[in-house]
């Protein structure tokens, strides 16, 4: 079983990036779960949500406290928020800077082959004029996964945003392009 947890700001779309992409790996047969947490959530304020992925039937009905994946929307959130707390020996932490990933390991206390970077928000502002990062870090996501098949993630995540932003084409197919680039952008030391 692979746990996520996701690190962002009210309104950068953690909670949807969480959702989409346990949507998506759904699509790919894989058992899911995503879910926030809850406080007094208000624009910019931290929040956190959570997946869970396996091939066999999640039985966990529980918070998730280590993570084998840690993805942080918001890089600010590093000098408040303890986004590395209970991060499996192994994790891996994928941030949304235009740091090296040498340098937020660095930052971070971690080793640097745990931490990959990948310019989310340039991303979001070239393809789809908005600084909201989530679906750039899903596709960073996904390659660093390695598990899932970042078409069915691309097709899925159309049919998705095709239900809400149905006459919006250039928000779908700038989603998309935004999933497409991180996943090719990402980096490691």
């Amino acid at each position: 079983m692979i746990e996520i947890r996701w690190h962002g700001r009210g309104g950068q779309g953690a909670k949807t990036a969480a959702l989409l992409f346990a949507e998506a790996a759904l699509a790919t047969g894989k058992y899911i779960q995503a879910f926030p947490e809850y406080g007094p959530e208000r624009m910019g304020a931290p929040v956190q949500s959570f997946n869970r992925i396996s091939d066999v039937p999640i039985t966990l009905h529980c918070g998730l406290h280590e993570p084998s994946f840690v993805v942080i929307l918001d890089p600010t959130l590093m000098d408040s928020v303890p986004v590395t707390a209970g991060l499996k020996k192994d994790g891996k932490v994928i941030v949304n800077t235009s740091f090296s990933a040498a340098t937020i390991a660095t930052r971070l206390g971690i080793n640097a082959s745990q931490v990959f970077v990948v310019n989310a928000s340039q991303i979001a502002q070239d393809t789809i004029g908005m600084d909201i990062p989530n679906t750039p870090m899903l596709g960073a996501l996904v390659k660093v996964i390695g598990t899932l098949d970042l078409n069915g993630v691309l097709e899925d995540t159309k049919h998705k945003l095709e239900q809400k932003f149905r006459h919006k084409p250039q928000v779908i197919e700038g989603n998309l392009e935004s999933i497409k680039r991180a996943f090719n952008e990402v980096k490691n030391v």
